[in-house]
Protein backbone atom coordinates (compact mmCIF):
# COMPACT_ATOMS: atom_id res chain seq x y z
CA UNK A 1 0.00 0.00 0.00
CA UNK A 2 2.95 2.55 1.19
CA UNK A 3 4.47 1.77 -2.39
CA UNK A 4 1.23 2.06 -4.68
CA UNK A 5 1.00 5.56 -2.64
CA UNK A 6 4.92 6.47 -3.08
CA UNK A 7 4.65 5.59 -6.80
CA UNK A 8 1.42 7.56 -7.49
CA UNK A 9 3.21 10.84 -5.12
CA UNK A 10 6.25 10.81 -7.52
CA UNK A 11 4.12 10.40 -10.62
CA UNK A 12 1.55 13.69 -9.71
CA UNK A 13 4.53 15.38 -9.16
CA UNK A 14 6.26 14.86 -12.31
CA UNK A 15 2.60 15.68 -14.05
CA UNK A 16 3.55 18.72 -11.94
CA UNK A 17 6.85 18.98 -13.01
CA UNK A 18 7.47 17.75 -17.17
CA UNK A 19 10.53 19.43 -17.40
CA UNK A 20 12.17 17.09 -14.75
CA UNK A 21 11.04 13.96 -16.51
CA UNK A 22 13.27 11.72 -18.22
CA UNK A 23 12.92 13.04 -22.26
CA UNK A 24 12.45 10.32 -24.42
CA UNK A 25 14.89 10.86 -27.68
CA UNK A 26 13.97 12.70 -31.05
CA UNK A 27 13.26 9.07 -32.71
CA UNK A 28 10.94 7.98 -30.14
CA UNK A 29 9.32 11.68 -30.10
CA UNK A 30 8.99 11.29 -34.01
CA UNK A 31 7.80 8.21 -34.43
CA UNK A 32 4.85 9.13 -31.99
CA UNK A 33 4.64 12.72 -33.76
CA UNK A 34 6.58 13.25 -36.95
CA UNK A 35 5.57 16.64 -36.98
CA UNK A 36 7.78 17.57 -34.40
CA UNK A 37 10.77 16.70 -37.02
CA UNK A 38 10.10 20.38 -38.97
CA UNK A 39 11.83 22.30 -36.15
CA UNK A 40 10.94 25.74 -36.01
CA UNK A 41 8.22 24.76 -38.35
CA UNK A 42 6.55 22.54 -35.90
CA UNK A 43 2.84 23.95 -35.82
CA UNK A 44 2.11 24.98 -31.74
CA UNK A 45 0.83 21.89 -29.80
CA UNK A 46 -0.12 23.90 -26.96
CA UNK A 47 1.41 23.35 -23.68
CA UNK A 48 2.20 19.78 -22.13
CA UNK A 49 1.70 20.83 -18.47
CA UNK A 50 -1.98 21.40 -18.00
CA UNK A 51 -1.38 21.85 -14.28
CA UNK A 52 0.63 24.42 -12.81
CA UNK A 53 2.32 24.64 -9.73
CA UNK A 54 0.16 26.40 -7.60
CA UNK A 55 1.67 29.73 -5.97
CA UNK A 56 3.42 30.12 -2.63
CA UNK A 57 1.04 30.24 0.45
CA UNK A 58 -0.66 34.12 0.02
CA UNK A 59 0.95 34.71 -3.17
CA UNK A 60 -1.22 36.02 -6.34
CA UNK A 61 -0.22 36.60 -9.95
CA UNK A 62 -0.67 40.50 -10.57
CA UNK A 63 1.64 41.25 -14.19
CA UNK A 64 3.01 39.51 -17.08
CA UNK A 65 5.91 39.82 -19.23
CA UNK A 66 5.62 38.21 -22.63
CA UNK A 67 7.69 37.50 -26.08
CA UNK A 68 5.54 35.18 -28.50
CA UNK A 69 6.56 34.05 -32.20
CA UNK A 70 3.62 34.89 -34.91
CA UNK A 71 1.95 31.68 -35.34
CA UNK A 72 1.59 29.04 -38.46
CA UNK A 73 2.71 31.09 -41.63
CA UNK A 74 3.43 29.62 -45.09
CA UNK A 75 6.71 29.42 -46.34
CA UNK A 76 8.36 32.80 -46.66
CA UNK A 77 10.61 33.17 -50.35
CA UNK A 78 9.49 31.86 -53.31
CA UNK A 79 12.12 29.83 -53.81
CA UNK A 80 11.14 27.92 -51.05
CA UNK A 81 7.83 26.67 -53.29
CA UNK A 82 9.64 27.10 -56.78
CA UNK A 83 12.78 25.49 -56.24
CA UNK A 84 11.41 22.13 -55.45
CA UNK A 85 8.43 22.63 -58.80
CA UNK A 86 10.96 23.94 -61.01
CA UNK A 87 13.12 20.58 -60.69
CA UNK A 88 10.76 17.77 -60.87
CA UNK A 89 8.83 19.83 -63.38
CA UNK A 90 11.76 19.91 -65.72
CA UNK A 91 11.92 16.03 -64.87
CA UNK A 92 9.02 15.44 -65.48
CA UNK A 93 8.51 16.93 -68.87
CA UNK A 94 12.11 14.73 -70.44
CA UNK A 95 10.32 11.69 -68.95
CA UNK A 96 12.45 11.39 -66.08
CA UNK A 97 9.94 10.81 -63.20
CA UNK A 98 8.66 7.96 -61.40
CA UNK A 99 5.26 7.40 -61.31
CA UNK A 100 6.04 8.16 -57.60
CA UNK A 101 7.68 11.02 -58.64
CA UNK A 102 5.08 12.60 -60.75
CA UNK A 103 2.45 12.38 -57.33
CA UNK A 104 5.14 14.29 -55.27
CA UNK A 105 4.88 17.23 -58.28
CA UNK A 106 1.18 16.94 -58.23
CA UNK A 107 1.80 17.49 -54.09
CA UNK A 108 4.07 20.31 -54.79
CA UNK A 109 1.96 22.26 -57.18
CA UNK A 110 -0.96 22.22 -54.98
CA UNK A 111 1.27 23.62 -51.87
CA UNK A 112 3.00 26.14 -54.56
CA UNK A 113 -0.87 27.45 -55.75
CA UNK A 114 -1.99 27.84 -52.24
CA UNK A 115 0.91 29.91 -50.81
CA UNK A 116 0.59 31.83 -54.08
CA UNK A 117 0.64 35.77 -52.91
CA UNK A 118 0.74 35.05 -49.42
CA UNK A 119 4.80 33.85 -48.77
CA UNK A 120 5.06 34.80 -45.34
CA UNK A 121 1.79 35.45 -44.29
CA UNK A 122 0.18 34.10 -41.49
CA UNK A 123 -2.11 31.18 -41.81
CA UNK A 124 -5.44 30.25 -40.42
CA UNK A 125 -4.21 28.01 -37.82
CA UNK A 126 -1.57 30.71 -36.79
CA UNK A 127 -4.42 32.92 -36.13
CA UNK A 128 -5.82 30.18 -33.92
CA UNK A 129 -3.44 29.25 -32.48
CA UNK A 130 -2.54 32.85 -30.97
CA UNK A 131 -6.14 33.14 -30.22
CA UNK A 132 -6.06 29.42 -27.74
CA UNK A 133 -2.88 30.93 -26.16
CA UNK A 134 -4.28 34.64 -24.85
CA UNK A 135 -7.29 32.47 -23.71
CA UNK A 136 -4.96 30.02 -21.78
CA UNK A 137 -3.08 32.98 -20.32
CA UNK A 138 -6.53 34.56 -19.09
CA UNK A 139 -7.56 31.10 -17.77
CA UNK A 140 -4.35 30.32 -16.15
CA UNK A 141 -4.16 33.98 -14.33
CA UNK A 142 -6.90 35.56 -13.95
CA UNK A 143 -6.32 38.03 -11.23
CA UNK A 144 -4.03 39.79 -13.53
CA UNK A 145 -6.93 40.70 -16.24
CA UNK A 146 -9.25 41.60 -14.04
CA UNK A 147 -11.08 44.78 -14.53
CA UNK A 148 -10.11 48.08 -16.23
CA UNK A 149 -6.38 46.65 -16.43
CA UNK A 150 -3.76 47.73 -18.78
CA UNK A 151 -3.05 45.77 -21.81
CA UNK A 152 0.33 47.27 -23.67
CA UNK A 153 0.87 45.15 -27.02
CA UNK A 154 3.94 45.68 -29.16
CA UNK A 155 4.61 43.44 -32.54
CA UNK A 156 7.45 43.84 -34.71
CA UNK A 157 6.36 45.56 -38.38
CA UNK A 158 6.01 42.22 -40.03
CA UNK A 159 2.17 41.55 -41.05
CA UNK A 160 2.07 38.03 -39.87
CA UNK A 161 3.17 39.42 -36.12
CA UNK A 162 0.78 42.28 -36.40
CA UNK A 163 -2.17 40.00 -36.93
CA UNK A 164 -0.33 37.22 -34.47
CA UNK A 165 -1.05 40.40 -32.06
CA UNK A 166 -4.85 41.47 -33.28
CA UNK A 167 -5.94 37.80 -32.87
CA UNK A 168 -5.13 37.80 -29.14
CA UNK A 169 -6.13 40.89 -28.14
CA UNK A 170 -9.11 40.54 -29.88
CA UNK A 171 -9.07 37.21 -27.40
CA UNK A 172 -8.69 39.05 -24.35
CA UNK A 173 -11.02 41.70 -25.22
CA UNK A 174 -13.73 39.10 -25.66
CA UNK A 175 -13.07 38.00 -22.33
CA UNK A 176 -12.83 41.19 -20.64
CA UNK A 177 -14.08 44.12 -22.23
CA UNK A 178 -12.91 46.27 -19.63
CA UNK A 179 -9.60 45.98 -20.34
CA UNK A 180 -7.60 49.05 -21.39
CA UNK A 181 -5.23 47.98 -24.52
CA UNK A 182 -2.25 49.71 -26.20
CA UNK A 183 -0.84 48.23 -29.15
CA UNK A 184 1.61 48.86 -31.64
CA UNK A 185 3.81 47.96 -34.60
CA UNK A 186 6.87 50.45 -35.20
CA UNK A 187 9.89 50.49 -36.65
CA UNK A 188 10.37 52.79 -33.48
CA UNK A 189 10.68 49.33 -31.40
CA UNK A 190 12.54 47.14 -33.48
CA UNK A 191 15.99 48.02 -31.75
CA UNK A 192 14.89 45.31 -28.94
CA UNK A 193 11.61 43.43 -30.82
CA UNK A 194 13.56 42.47 -33.70
CA UNK A 195 17.34 43.02 -33.15
CA UNK A 196 19.99 41.91 -35.86
CA UNK A 197 23.33 41.97 -34.85
CA UNK A 198 26.20 41.89 -37.37
CA UNK A 199 29.56 41.83 -35.71
CA UNK A 200 27.39 38.76 -33.70
CA UNK A 201 26.46 37.19 -36.28
CA UNK A 202 30.02 37.45 -38.08
CA UNK A 203 31.22 35.14 -35.05
CA UNK A 204 28.92 32.06 -36.01
CA UNK A 205 31.25 30.63 -38.43
CA UNK A 206 34.58 30.60 -37.09
CA UNK A 207 37.02 27.93 -38.80
CA UNK A 208 36.36 25.47 -36.01
CA UNK A 209 32.54 25.90 -36.36
CA UNK A 210 32.20 25.84 -40.00
CA UNK A 211 34.90 22.05 -40.03
CA UNK A 212 32.50 20.87 -36.87
CA UNK A 213 28.86 21.44 -39.10
CA UNK A 214 30.32 20.65 -42.30
CA UNK A 215 31.76 17.34 -41.01
CA UNK A 216 28.59 16.58 -38.81
CA UNK A 217 26.34 17.93 -42.24
CA UNK A 218 28.17 15.35 -44.19
CA UNK A 219 27.66 12.17 -41.87
CA UNK A 220 23.85 13.14 -41.65
CA UNK A 221 23.14 14.30 -45.06
CA UNK A 222 21.05 10.88 -46.27
CA UNK A 223 19.04 11.34 -49.38
CA UNK A 224 20.15 9.38 -51.94
CA UNK A 225 16.99 6.90 -51.70
CA UNK A 226 14.49 9.54 -51.80
CA UNK A 227 16.35 10.76 -55.28
CA UNK A 228 15.73 7.13 -56.54
CA UNK A 229 12.49 6.78 -55.49
CA UNK A 230 11.71 10.55 -57.35
CA UNK A 231 13.67 9.29 -60.28
CA UNK A 232 13.72 6.62 -63.60
CA UNK A 233 17.15 8.06 -64.16
CA UNK A 234 20.62 7.90 -62.14
CA UNK A 235 22.30 9.32 -64.29
CA UNK A 236 20.33 12.49 -65.11
CA UNK A 237 20.39 13.12 -61.43
CA UNK A 238 24.31 12.89 -61.01
CA UNK A 239 24.46 15.49 -63.92
CA UNK A 240 21.05 17.45 -63.88
CA UNK A 241 20.18 17.98 -60.42
CA UNK A 242 21.67 19.12 -56.83
CA UNK A 243 20.21 16.35 -54.80
CA UNK A 244 20.80 17.51 -51.79
CA UNK A 245 19.31 20.94 -52.51
CA UNK A 246 16.00 19.65 -53.49
CA UNK A 247 15.86 17.02 -50.54
CA UNK A 248 16.29 20.34 -48.38
CA UNK A 249 13.48 22.20 -50.06
CA UNK A 250 11.14 18.80 -50.28
CA UNK A 251 11.64 18.14 -46.17
CA UNK A 252 10.95 21.91 -46.11
CA UNK A 253 7.57 21.99 -47.62
CA UNK A 254 6.96 18.66 -45.70
CA UNK A 255 7.19 20.33 -42.30
CA UNK A 256 5.16 23.14 -43.32
CA UNK A 257 2.16 21.52 -44.51
CA UNK A 258 0.88 20.92 -40.79
CA UNK A 259 0.84 25.12 -40.69
CA UNK A 260 -1.95 25.02 -44.18
CA UNK A 261 -5.39 24.17 -44.54
CA UNK A 262 -3.93 21.50 -46.94
CA UNK A 263 -3.12 19.47 -43.93
CA UNK A 264 -6.37 17.74 -44.27
CA UNK A 265 -5.58 16.43 -47.16
CA UNK A 266 -2.26 15.62 -48.33
CA UNK A 267 1.11 15.03 -46.86
CA UNK A 268 4.95 14.69 -48.10
CA UNK A 269 6.58 12.62 -44.89
CA UNK A 270 5.79 9.65 -46.69
CA UNK A 271 8.89 10.64 -49.15
CA UNK A 272 11.05 10.11 -46.11
CA UNK A 273 12.19 6.90 -44.11
CA UNK A 274 12.30 7.13 -40.43
CA UNK A 275 16.17 7.56 -40.43
CA UNK A 276 16.00 10.09 -43.11
CA UNK A 277 13.52 12.48 -40.93
CA UNK A 278 15.90 11.60 -38.21
CA UNK A 279 18.81 12.82 -40.70
CA UNK A 280 17.27 15.93 -41.78
CA UNK A 281 16.13 17.36 -38.35
CA UNK A 282 19.98 16.36 -36.87
CA UNK A 283 20.93 18.97 -39.23
CA UNK A 284 18.47 21.75 -38.54
CA UNK A 285 19.34 21.21 -34.41
CA UNK A 286 22.66 21.37 -35.18
CA UNK A 287 22.36 24.68 -37.51
CA UNK A 288 20.01 26.23 -34.88
CA UNK A 289 22.20 25.57 -32.17
CA UNK A 290 25.31 27.24 -33.77
CA UNK A 291 23.39 29.86 -35.13
CA UNK A 292 21.20 30.61 -32.20
CA UNK A 293 22.12 28.67 -29.16
CA UNK A 294 25.17 28.74 -26.60
CA UNK A 295 27.44 26.62 -28.72
CA UNK A 296 30.75 26.85 -27.37
CA UNK A 297 32.52 26.54 -30.54
CA UNK A 298 31.66 30.27 -31.47
CA UNK A 299 32.23 31.36 -27.92
CA UNK A 300 28.62 30.50 -26.83
CA UNK A 301 28.02 34.24 -27.12
CA UNK A 302 25.00 34.14 -29.83
CA UNK A 303 22.17 34.23 -27.19
CA UNK A 304 23.19 37.85 -26.77
CA UNK A 305 21.59 38.95 -29.60
CA UNK A 306 18.81 39.42 -27.27
CA UNK A 307 20.28 41.23 -25.11
CA UNK A 308 18.44 44.32 -25.77
CA UNK A 309 15.24 42.35 -25.49
CA UNK A 310 16.22 40.95 -22.22
CA UNK A 311 17.42 44.10 -21.02
CA UNK A 312 13.87 45.95 -21.61
CA UNK A 313 12.10 42.93 -20.15
CA UNK A 314 14.14 43.90 -17.13
CA UNK A 315 13.13 47.74 -17.39
CA UNK A 316 9.45 46.76 -18.04
CA UNK A 317 9.48 45.10 -15.32
CA UNK A 318 11.03 47.03 -12.43
CA UNK A 319 7.96 49.60 -14.34
CA UNK A 320 5.21 47.32 -13.27
CA UNK A 321 6.29 45.91 -10.77
CA UNK A 322 5.18 47.87 -8.13
CA UNK A 323 2.01 48.89 -8.75
CA UNK A 324 -0.44 47.45 -7.43
CA UNK A 325 -2.46 45.92 -10.73
CA UNK A 326 0.03 46.31 -13.87
CA UNK A 327 -1.75 44.22 -15.94
CA UNK A 328 0.46 42.57 -18.94
CA UNK A 329 3.18 43.18 -21.54
CA UNK A 330 2.52 41.51 -24.54
CA UNK A 331 5.47 41.42 -27.46
CA UNK A 332 4.66 39.40 -30.80
CA UNK A 333 7.56 38.74 -33.19
CA UNK A 334 10.00 36.34 -34.14
CA UNK A 335 11.60 32.28 -33.40
CA UNK A 336 15.03 34.19 -34.12
CA UNK A 337 14.20 36.04 -30.88
CA UNK A 338 12.53 33.48 -28.76
CA UNK A 339 15.03 30.89 -28.98
CA UNK A 340 18.40 33.14 -28.14
CA UNK A 341 16.03 34.09 -25.15
CA UNK A 342 15.44 31.33 -23.57
CA UNK A 343 18.85 30.20 -23.99
CA UNK A 344 20.29 33.37 -22.21
CA UNK A 345 17.25 33.05 -19.95
CA UNK A 346 19.00 29.36 -19.58
CA UNK A 347 15.50 27.84 -18.83
CA UNK A 348 16.22 24.11 -18.55
CA UNK A 349 18.61 22.56 -21.25
CA UNK A 350 18.36 25.97 -23.68
CA UNK A 351 21.32 27.35 -21.64
CA UNK A 352 23.87 24.49 -21.89
CA UNK A 353 26.98 24.58 -24.32
CA UNK A 354 27.59 21.39 -26.18
CA UNK A 355 30.79 21.49 -28.45
CA UNK A 356 29.82 17.37 -29.73
CA UNK A 357 26.37 18.21 -32.64
CA UNK A 358 25.97 14.38 -32.16
CA UNK A 359 25.09 14.95 -28.64
CA UNK A 360 22.70 17.69 -28.87
CA UNK A 361 19.95 15.28 -28.52
CA UNK A 362 20.94 13.09 -25.54
CA UNK A 363 21.60 16.47 -23.37
CA UNK A 364 17.95 17.50 -24.08
CA UNK A 365 18.86 20.18 -26.76
CA UNK A 366 16.04 19.81 -28.85
CA UNK A 367 14.71 22.85 -31.10
CA UNK A 368 11.23 21.62 -31.63
CA UNK A 369 10.78 22.10 -27.42
CA UNK A 370 11.93 25.82 -27.93
CA UNK A 371 10.57 27.60 -31.07
CA UNK A 372 7.76 25.80 -32.82
CA UNK A 373 5.33 28.29 -34.92
CA UNK A 374 3.71 30.12 -31.80
CA UNK A 375 6.28 29.53 -29.00
CA UNK A 376 6.37 32.17 -26.07
CA UNK A 377 8.06 32.81 -23.02
CA UNK A 378 6.41 34.19 -20.43
CA UNK A 379 7.14 35.42 -16.96
CA UNK A 380 4.47 35.36 -14.51
CA UNK A 381 4.90 37.93 -11.43
CA UNK A 382 3.29 37.30 -8.00
CA UNK A 383 2.73 39.46 -4.63
CA UNK A 384 1.28 38.65 -1.69
CA UNK A 385 -2.10 39.12 -1.09
CA UNK A 386 -1.60 41.17 2.26
CA UNK A 387 1.45 42.87 4.16
CA UNK A 388 4.61 43.08 2.44
CA UNK A 389 6.82 40.50 1.24
CA UNK A 390 9.07 39.87 -1.53
CA UNK A 391 7.54 40.15 -5.13
CA UNK A 392 8.34 36.35 -6.86
CA UNK A 393 8.51 35.09 -10.42
CA UNK A 394 8.26 32.10 -12.50
CA UNK A 395 8.89 31.24 -16.17
CA UNK A 396 7.32 29.59 -18.55
CA UNK A 397 8.29 28.16 -22.07
CA UNK A 398 5.76 27.45 -24.53
CA UNK A 399 3.47 27.63 -21.31
CA UNK A 400 4.99 25.27 -19.72
CA UNK A 401 7.01 26.04 -16.55
CA UNK A 402 10.95 26.08 -16.90
CA UNK A 403 13.79 26.05 -14.42
CA UNK A 404 16.12 28.69 -13.88
CA UNK A 405 19.76 29.27 -13.09
CA UNK A 406 18.97 30.95 -9.42
CA UNK A 407 17.97 29.08 -6.35
CA UNK A 408 13.91 28.84 -5.84
CA UNK A 409 11.77 30.15 -2.98
CA UNK A 410 9.70 26.69 -4.00
CA UNK A 411 9.01 25.06 -6.95
CA UNK A 412 9.44 27.40 -10.20
CA UNK A 413 9.23 30.38 -7.97
CA UNK A 414 12.04 32.81 -7.61
CA UNK A 415 12.61 36.25 -5.73
CA UNK A 416 12.22 39.01 -8.58
CA UNK A 417 15.10 40.59 -7.04
CA UNK A 418 17.44 37.64 -8.00
CA UNK A 419 16.65 37.08 -11.16
CA UNK A 420 16.68 40.96 -12.07
CA UNK A 421 20.34 40.78 -10.23
CA UNK A 422 21.72 37.90 -12.25
CA UNK A 423 20.41 38.60 -15.37
CA UNK A 424 21.72 42.52 -14.89
CA UNK A 425 25.04 40.84 -14.23
CA UNK A 426 25.05 38.50 -17.35
CA UNK A 427 23.95 41.32 -19.73
CA UNK A 428 26.78 43.41 -18.40
CA UNK A 429 29.40 40.66 -18.81
CA UNK A 430 28.80 40.73 -22.56
CA UNK A 431 31.61 42.07 -25.10
CA UNK A 432 33.10 41.08 -28.48
CA UNK A 433 36.22 42.46 -28.14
Amino acid sequence: MKKNLFIAFILSFLALHPSLMIAQSPREDFKQNVFKSASNYYAYPGPEQHKLTPAPKGYEPYYISHYGRHGSRYLIGKNDYDRAWKVLSRADSLGKLTDYGKDVLRRVVLLRNEADQRLGELTLLGAQQHREIARRMYERFPEVFKGATDIDAKSTVVIRCILSMENALQELKSLNPKLRIRHDASEHDMWYMNHDDKRLKDRIWNPEARAAYDAFKKRHSNYDRVMQTLFRDTAYVRHEVNAENLNYHLFKLASNIQSSELRHSISLYDLFTPDEIYDNWMIENAGWYLGYGPCPLNGALQPFSQRHLLGKILEEADANVGKSHPGATLRFGHEVCVMPLACLLEMDNCGKQIADFEQLPAEGWLNYKIFPMGCNVQLIFYKPKKGKGDILVKALLNENETTLPLKPVSGPYYKWSDFRDYFTKKLQSFSLE
